[in-house]
C-alpha cells in the first residue's frame, strides 16, 4: 500500500501564493480599533490575533496603495465565537484614489457559537491600477451589540 498525506486546504493556500508585503505598500485608514487588537494584527501574518473594533457598529478599513498595484487574490478571515449574529461585509475598489468607488462583492455570514464561527473567503478577482482596497464591515444586520473583527486580510 502506498500513502501520501495531503496538506491541509490552508496550509495548500499558503504555499501556492505570493501574498503582498503590505506594510511598505500601504496607508492603512480605519474607522476605529481596540487597542489591544490593532489593524496590523490582521494585515501582517505573525503580528498577532487579528484586528477588532473599539466600539459596536459599522466599521471601515481602507488601504491606500502607493504606488497603485494590481490584484489577483484577495483572502478574509472572520471569527467569532462568543455572539451569534448575521455580519455582512462589503468589498470596493477605486482607481482614481477614492473618488469613485466599483464594488467588488457584498457578503452575509452567519456565526454561531454552537457551530459556525470561522468564515474563510479567497476570492479571484482582476483588477488593475488598484489605489484603494475599501473593506466596511457590518458586524450585525439585525443591529446588536457585535464589534467588528478581521482575522486575516492578505492580497496578492
Amino acid at each position: 500500500m502506498r500513502k501520501r498525506v495531503l496538506p491541509s486546504t490552508e496550509d495548500a493556500r499558503k504555499a501556492d501564493v505570493d501574498w503582498l508585503d503590505l506594510e511598505p505598500l500601504v496607508e492603512v485608514e480605519i474607522t476605529s480599533e481596540d487597542p489591544a487588537h490593532p489593524i496590523e494584527a490582521a494585515l501582517l501574518p505573525g503580528v498577532g490575533a487579528g484586528w477588532r473594533a473599539a466600539g459596536p457598529g459599522p466599521q471601515t478599513i481602507r488601504l491606500i496603495f502607493d504606488p497603485p498595484q494590481p490584484l489577483h487574490r484577495i483572502l478574509l478571515e472572520f471569527r467569532e465565537t462568543t455572539v451569534e449574529r448575521t455580519q455582512e461585509y462589503v468589498l470596493r475598489w477605486s482607481a482614481d484614489g477614492g473618488q469613485q468607488f466599483r464594488e467588488v462583492l457584498r457578503q452575509q455570514w452567519n456565526f454561531s457559537p454552537g457551530g459556525s464561527t470561522r468564515q474563510v473567503e479567497e476570492h479571484g478577482v482582476d483588477l488593475a491600477g488598484v489605489a484603494v482596497l475599501e473593506l466596511e464591515i457590518i458586524p450585525d444586520i439585525g443591529g446588536g451589540s457585535a464589534r467588528a473583527s478581521l482575522e486575516a486580510w492578505r492580497l496578492a
